[in-house]
């Protein structure tokens, strides 16, 4: 059985939790007398992103050019439907900067021309760079792309909600399901890259809260050889069997390659015929392009046509938060975003988003609760929480630093 955190026991349970579909999408009503009216008050918001080409270990991995820009404007759009009748007008300007640049220049840029609300797709330095300046200068920013737990915990900002999961929801999400499972024994291999330990360390705490055992570690250094062309299929084939041979007996193989070196190698050529997980095989992610309960299908439809094609996790992080900005301003009548703010921190707020139940923000470091998706590249296989797993307050608290934990301390 899971052990049980402070405040959750994992029972197992005979009734499924995650029964029952709700409402997706929350549209504010029109005000009774519905008039077609001329904007009158234009709410800008900034897509700033860092941005390079990036390699993966498949050319299907690799990530579409408008990755998240893409379900910003699709949100654009919602927002605009509403907020015709209201007099609002959502506009997106989209900023790009290299990732490791100085971001300060592309951010003053950006509230020179009026921009108040700012969707950050950034690394966690350099949205931390920006922070107190968006505070002093009264902009809001949500971070749509950063997974680090250190942005919600030691650097945590009161003026910056996060709509991206961490590293120890995306870790939790996927050690619940393997303990629901009764795979307890686990085998971790992890890359070299700060990234790649980080997720490790994630999916080690997500051990020790749920009752899960690593049985055996092992790095695997990047040795700066070209991706593609260095290593064949014959090579792969002969290298992994090795690199994987010599564990102790295990249920399941993790995999922390966040920065695509050898995760996607590792899946059907380990020693021990296993299942994989973690950055390969099964995945945890904040959204599935397969995912259709809940009123999924609309979303995906809706976003395929406007694009071109599936919705990723990205996409899905940034439509949130452009909503909850639509929602924010359509509800209070507003474009001052003191004004939304207080609306979005109230203890009813709440965001529709096609993932089975209303999403809040928890009080303690403005992270967005959420559902983590379990998936392989073709289909969801499960969402978590687990049934079992339980909670005082939220059983998607269970996902992640709970309050008890945190080192947040807002400012």
């Amino acid at each position: 059985m899971p052990h049980a955190p402070t405040l959750f026991a994992a029972a197992f349970l005979a009734a499924s939790s995650h029964s029952g579909a709700v409402a997706q999408e929350a549209s504010p009503a029109p005000p009774d007398k519905v008039a077609q009216a001329q904007p009158i008050s234009e709410i800008k918001l900034g897509y700033l992103r860092a941005y390079a080409p990036q390699l993966a270990l498949s050319v299907l991995d690799v990530p579409p050019r408008d990755e998240g820009v893409a379900g910003a404007k699709v949100a654009i759009g919602d927002n605009n439907t509403t907020g015709r009748f209201l007099g609002q007008e959502f506009k997106l300007e989209v900023s790009e900067v290299n990732p490791n640049a100085d971001v300060v220049p592309a951010f003053n840029d950006m509230i020179s021309r009026g921009t108040l609300y700012i969707l950050a797709d950034l690394s966690a330095a350099q949205l931390l760079s920006i922070a107190d300046l968006a505070r002093d200068n009264g902009v809001l920013l949500f971070n749509v792309g950063a997974t680090d737990d250190r942005l919600r915990e030691e650097g945590c900002r009161a003026n910056i909600f996060h709509t991206a999961p961490t590293r120890t929801m995306l870790a939790d999400g996927l050690a619940q399901y393997l303990i629901w499972k009764q795979w307890r024994r686990w085998v971790l291999v992890y890359g070299s890259h700060e990234p790649d330990k980080q997720f490790a360390n994630a999916l080690r705490r997500a051990a020790t809260r749920f009752g899960g055992e690593i049985v055996a570690e092992k790095e695997f250094p990047d040795t700066g050889t070209a991706r593609r062309t260095d290593t064949g299929v014959v090579q792969i084939q002969r290298q992994m069997p090795v690199f994987t041979q010599g564990f102790p007996d295990h249920d399941v193989l993790l995999v922390a390659d966040e920065t695509e070196v050898f995760g996607t190698y590792v899946p059907f050529r380990t020693w021990m015929p296993r299942p994989v997980a973690g950055t390969a095989g099964l995945m945890p992610s904040a959204w599935h392009p397969a995912s259709e309960q809940w009123g999924g299908t609309q979303i995906q439809n809706r976003f395929a046509k406007a694009s071109g094609r599936r919705m990723l996790s990205k996409d899905m992080a940034a439509w949130t938060a452009t909503r909850i900005i639509g929602e924010a301003a359509t509800r209070t009548h507003s474009a001052d975003p003191e004004l939304l703010a207080a609306f979005i921190r109230a203890e009813d707020f709440s965001i529709a988003a096609f993932r089975g139940q209303k999403l809040t923000f928890r009080k303690w470091n403005w992270q967005l609760r959420q559902p983590i998706f379990l998936g392989d590249g073709r289909a969801v296989v499960s969402t978590s929480p687990q049934e079992g797993f339980l909670h005082q307050f939220s059983e998607l608290d269970t996902l992640g630093i709970d309050q008890p934990e945190t080192r947040c301390v807002l400012e």
